[in-house]
């Protein structure tokens, strides 16, 4: 068993990691890891129907989609992540006791009655701490899970405080727990890198082969390269959602009422209609037409509209007033 050693906060490089190791890699691996403030959804997710954009723009919070299943969850500093790599030739799923298990182990030794509850998480006093997800490529199977330790609870909340109204599509959703830090329930204080030493002293403990490995300069460089090519790109990130149709009502203050109708596949605009009480100059559906085959990405939508006199079409508004009805 190799403990990765590594002190990297970018969601980018440390979702890399991950599948660096379960394909780069033979050997069992467990790592501990911390992200900067991000929103990490799940693979067959609609990213956009997941996140309170407006929020995830106005706070940099990065946004990326992971290679396991499951629902949509916040990442800070005072969140620890913990990922088991292991050979499996039985191709074993869904063994979530198994993984979790010295996390409750520890938890228990502080004197927290954590537990397993439902499919996949951990719990105190009936409130979760730890999501975990799964997944097997070929002989090896990808374990990670979350831990909320002083993550700022405010923070989640808004990150991930989406309008149910706005999005009809067939994607996996996340279900909301009603949540809780671990640092809440401790006897004697500590701080999240403690809490991480003593799991990781633990790990040591459970396998006698246990022996930490420090990144070389070629394993940091194809992590960074994986992270370029695709943790990084709008296409994984968001390009990557299942179908979806959009709807969202605007009201302007000299425009009036707007309703915007999209249908989109694979991050890609394919119709468009606008609706609502408003005066024009000029037929919308040229407009509606010029989205058609573009990213349903802000900078793409501003760019194919750089060309045109919005408020022409739909009176007295302004191209980021119209944008905001397009999120």
């Amino acid at each position: 068993m190799l403990i990765v050693k590594r002190n990297h906060t970018n969601p980018y490089f440390n979702l890399a990691a991950e599948e660096y190791f379960l394909k780069e890699t033979e050997e069992d691996i467990f790592m501990l890891w911390r992200n900067e403030p991000s929103i990490i959804v799940g693979k067959h997710q609609n990213t956009l129907s997941e996140i309170n954009l407006d929020y995830v723009k106005e706070n940099n919070i990065r946004v990326v989609r992971r290679l396991t299943g499951g629902g949509a969850v916040f990442h800070d500093l005072g969140n620890l992540n913990f990922t088991f790599i292991q050979s499996n030739k039985d191709h074993t799923l869904n063994d979530f006791r198994k993984y979790t298990e010295p996390i409750l182990e520890v938890l228990q030794q502080l004197g927290i009655d954590a537990r397993f509850e439902g499919r996949n998480d951990l719990t105190i006093d009936g409130r979760k701490f730890s999501g975990n997800a799964e997944m097997v490529w070929k002989n090896r199977v990808l374990h990670h899970g979350t831990l909320l330790f002083s993550a700022l609870m405010t923070d989640l909340g808004q990150a991930l405080k989406v309008d149910p109204a706005k999005f009809s599509d067939k994607a996996v959703k996340s279900v909301r727990s009603r949540v809780t830090n671990i640092s809440e329930h401790l006897k004697q204080p500590m701080d999240v890198m403690q809490f991480a030493e003593l799991i990781q002293r633990h790990i040591t403990e459970m396998y006698p082969d246990a022996r930490f490995y420090e990144l070389t300069d070629a394993d940091r460089s194809s992590i960074e390269s994986l992270a370029e090519a695709r943790y990084s790109t709008w296409d994984w990130n968001f390009g990557n959602s299942p179908e979806y149709n959009f709807r969202k009502v605007i009201r302007t203050e000299h425009s009036g009422t707007l309703e915007f109708c999209l249908n989109v596949r694979n991050g890609i605009i394919v119709q468009t209609r606008i609706y609502g009480d408003y005066f024009s100059h000029a037929d919308p559906r040229e407009i509606e037409d010029i989205l058609a085959d573009i990213p349903h990405q802000e900078e793409s939508i501003r760019q194919a509209l750089s060309a045109f006199d919005i408020s022409r079409y739909f009176a007295k508004i302004t191209v980021d007033e119209f944008v905001q009805g397009l999120f």
